[in-house]
């Protein structure tokens, strides 16, 4: 079964990993943070939030995918005080119900020291 790569768009400026990965109808979204697409990251959750969902749409999108496909999703935090915003926002941005199973951890960092969110995902692509 071959393995297909979805990387990053051309002007925007990504460590060495694919965006995605497909194998067989999974697809492996890796962890989106929030950098709008000029490449700058926002001050604040909300907008913060705002980019990593616009970004795991594109990269879904892209593959052939929604957000109604996602079957596993990894929520990444840097503040514990977050986590009541980021369940709203997530409601809204990943509803209405049935939602994905989903895994929240608070973390010490990521790899940006003003990064406050990443998430993950996986995808069926089966139809």
């Amino acid at each position: 079964m071959p393995i297909q790569h979805f990387a990053a768009p051309p002007n925007v400026k990504a460590p060495p990993l694919s965006f995605a990965t497909r194998v067989g109808d999974l697809l492996f979204v890796s962890g989106i943070p929030g950098f709008d697409a000029k490449g700058a990251l926002p001050d604040g959750f909300e907008a913060q939030f705002a980019n990593v969902v616009v970004n795991i749409k594109r990269v879904l999108d892209e593959a052939g995918a929604g957000v109604r496909d996602l079957a596993k999703v990894n929520v990444l935090l840097t503040r514990t005080s977050d986590v009541a915003a980021m369940n709203a926002l997530y409601a809204g941005a990943f509803g209405p119900p049935p939602y994905p199973a989903r895994t929240t951890c608070v973390v010490q960092a990521l790899p940006d020291p003003k990064m406050l969110i990443e998430i993950e995902a996986v995808a069926s692509l089966a139809k």
